[in-house]
């Protein structure tokens, strides 16, 4: 019979190891089910709470992927679970999007540029969305909806990365684009 403990009293050590012994094989058994392409392993690695570890089993989703519809599927399950967004998964969805630019592959492209919370990455996706359109690659795209994308977009940051050192950077290039499109604007 174990000895009996006050509320607050240490852990012994066969509890501790006891412990580290069930997460490693719950964290395996994730991983395991992650492999064989089982999308709920990606809410049960998030239910751990560790940030790499669920980035490390997001990633392996996401180079498992073999088509623009599977990257498209994991996007979808991603936010309809409100799970986090990681670099990873946001450059594949930039990818996708650089392929074939369109009205709605540039919204999706920028929207997960946005969830990953990374200010030089959306940079670069805004940088890059302004590009397709001065090649005319985003014809379906006015200067108008554009520019109401990158702003919209702009705020899903966190107000930690907006007010970084690269999320000021990232405002100047939004304000480098918010003149050229007025520009454009004015000549139609």
């Amino acid at each position: 019979m174990p000895e009996p403990r006050s509320l607050f009293s240490e852990p012994n050590a066969e509890q501790l190891a006891a412990g580290s012994d069930d997460e490693e094989t719950q964290r395996a058994a994730i991983i395991e089910r992650a492999r064989s392409k089982d999308k709920s392993a990606l809410k049960e690695a998030h239910a751990v709470g560790d940030h790499e570890f669920y980035g490390a089993v997001l990633d392996l989703f996401v180079a498992n992927i073999d088509s623009d519809s599977g990257l498209l599927a994991l996007a979808s399950y991603v936010t309809r679970n409100e799970l986090p967004v990681h670099n990873t998964l946001a450059q594949a969805m930039l990818d996708s999007w650089k392929r074939s630019p369109d009205r709605s592959s540039t919204a999706k492209g920028l929207h997960f540029a946005a969830l990953a919370d990374d200010a030089k990455l959306y940079q670069r996706a805004v940088e890059t969305a302004l590009q397709f359109w001065r090649d005319g690659r985003l014809a379906d795209s006015t200067p108008d909806e554009l520019q109401a994308l990158f702003d919209g977009e702009f705020w899903i940051l966190s107000a930690r990365t907006r007010s970084s050192g690269a999320g000021f950077v990232l405002k100047r290039t939004l304000e480098s684009a918010r003149r050229e499109l007025e520009a454009a604007r004015a000549k139609q």
